[in-house]
């Protein structure tokens, strides 16, 4: 039965796909109830040579690997290197610095990219940068969820879209909000960015940590809620993982539940399993579907036709996906900036 609902998403693609380059749409639904392309390890050279050219890209989500460089004080970004920068990101604070300074900056650089090509594009697209704290926060070492924020706000300013934007003055919680649909439309969130963190892979693995990203940003919430100053926060924690049900209700202590909104898992797994992905469309959640070439039948990871990135949007779109993820960067800003209706 799956394979059938699947083929007739298929094809049905053309019918149901909006496809809309840069910032144009066809209509203002809120944000939650869109779905758009986003890239994986945009920072990669071999993806874009500069990071510039993933925001030039389209995508309406970008990805960053961070690392807490506790010795030297740094945020860094590499896959792999904790102790160094390996990225696209360049030594550019300014419009004019863009596409021709030195790279492998640290994550301060890439904010500061952020801030110059937003100079260039003031009413882009809305885009969500989803960082991967590959080793988590070190809060005793001064890299914890406060710093996290300071060097956000001090970079970006008022262009981020944060998660008391989201509270205003009528709800208690994200969950709440959420609820309500209280996210603004596309077209009031041009020219805005958000942050999505998640757990990262060295942090899972360290059999001295239980205390992930996810569980901490939310306790930084709840706790900066309590205190009247949740809008020094600057970004939403994700519940990572495709799960059946309400995932949080397993994880999470009943305190910190309500901090999150949005949620991020393997498609293949969601679709496979039949999960039932209403909940999140019901509730108005952020939903990310990581490696979208991978659902069945598979395409290429990296440079699938037009029609098939299309066709794919539109089936994971029918599965209430708000962001589908991919190593698609050869795609052409028309595509990788398509936009459609979330079932």
């Amino acid at each position: 039965m799956r394979t059938v609902r699947r083929l007739a998403g298929l094809l049905g693609a053309a019918a149901l796909l909006v496809a809309v380059p840069g910032n144009a749409e066809a209509a203002s639904p809120t944000y939650a109830g869109t779905t758009a392309i986003g890239t994986h390890n945009a920072y990669d050279k071999a993806k874009y040579p500069y990071f510039a050219q993933a925001l030039d890209s389209g995508a309406s989500l970008l990805e960053l690997d961070v690392y807490t460089d506790s010795l030297s004080k740094r945020w860094r970004v590499s896959h792999s290197n904790p102790l160094g920068n390996d990225n696209n990101c360049e030594a550019a604070k300014t419009p004019g610095e863009l596409y021709s300074k030195s790279r492998n900056q640290d994550f301060g650089g890439c904010l500061d990219n952020i801030a110059a090509w937003h100079q260039l594009h003031p009413d882009h697209r809305p885009i969500v940068f989803k960082v991967e704290m590959k080793n988590g926060f070190n809060n005793n070492g001064g890299l914890g969820p406060d710093e996290f924020d300071t060097l956000v706000r001090q970079k970006l300013g008022g262009i981020v879209y944060k998660p008391s934007d989201l509270l205003g003055s009528a709800y208690a919680t994200l969950d709440a909000a959420a609820r309500a649909d209280a996210w603004p439309t596309r077209d009031a969130l041009k020219g805005k960015v958000i942050f999505e963190l998640i757990p990262g892979t060295v942090e899972q693995a360290n059999p001295f940590d239980s205390y992930w990203t996810d569980e901490e940003y939310a306790d930084h919430l709840r706790d900066l809620k309590a205190a009247g100053t949740l809008s020094e926060a600057q970004a939403f924690p994700a519940v990572l993982g495709a799960e059946p049900g309400d995932p949080r209700t397993s994880r999470y202590d009943a305190s910190i539940r309500p901090w999150f909104v949005f949620f991020d898992g393997n498609a293949a797994t969601y679709l496979d399993n039949g999960y039932d992905t209403s909940f999140y469309s019901a509730n108005h959640y952020i939903l990310i579907m990581t490696d979208a070439a991978g659902v069945s039948p598979a395409i290429s990871s990296t440079d699938p036709t037009d029609a098939e990135v299309a066709a794919r949007l539109s089936l994971l779109a029918a599965h209430h996906a708000s962001l589908i993820t991919s190593d698609w960067s050869a795609k052409s800003a028309a595509v990788l900036g398509s936009v459609t209706a979330r079932s």
